[in-house]
């Protein structure tokens, strides 16, 4: 989205506003004019992103988002994504241990496109989405260590000389 236009009207306005004044305030309002667009353009941009938050609420599936390109935001329409197909009856990756009552919550998750990119390699090499992998990996990480993992010092290490 070109934000170019509504910058100059911006500009056009303040001026034409000022020229019923003072030279002094022709020349302020021309200075202000010429300094007024990254405020401009970052209200316009944050104007854009709170309706966008707001449509995003209120919509029951998918997503929209304000990206910028260069100067210029642009608008983004993330589709809901297709409903996952069964998973199999077994619990290979264990999540059963997971509280699970039904109720799903959405995050906006940002990664590191490398760390994505490998995230949806492992998804494709174990035949599942993207996001039922991240499931997986988010309640592997919240399972209880069955056993703490052993540091090699405390109380049973000893150490020393022995003679025989």
């Amino acid at each position: 989205m070109d934000l170019t236009d509504y910058v100059d009207a911006l500009r056009r306005s303040l001026t034409t506003a000022a020229a019923a004044g003072t030279e002094q305030t022709r020349e302020t309002a021309r200075l202000l004019g010429d300094t007024i667009e990254p405020a401009v353009r970052l209200a316009v941009t944050d104007a854009l992103s709170a309706m966008a938050a707001e449509i995003t609420a209120a919509w029951d599936g998918g997503q929209v988002d304000i990206r910028l390109r260069g100067r210029d935001p642009e608008v983004v329409i993330v589709p809901a994504p297709d409903p996952e197909p069964a998973e199999p009856a077994e619990d290979p990756a264990g999540e059963g241990d997971v509280d699970d009552d039904g109720s799903v919550a959405r995050i906006s998750l940002r990664l590191p496109e490398s760390v994505k990119s490998r995230a949806e390699a492992a998804a494709a090499a174990a035949g599942i989405s993207l996001n039922a992998w991240l499931v997986r990996a988010v309640a592997a990480g919240l399972r209880e260590p069955t056993d703490p993992p052993r540091s090699g010092r405390g109380p049973r290490r000893y150490s020393g000389f022995a003679r025989s």
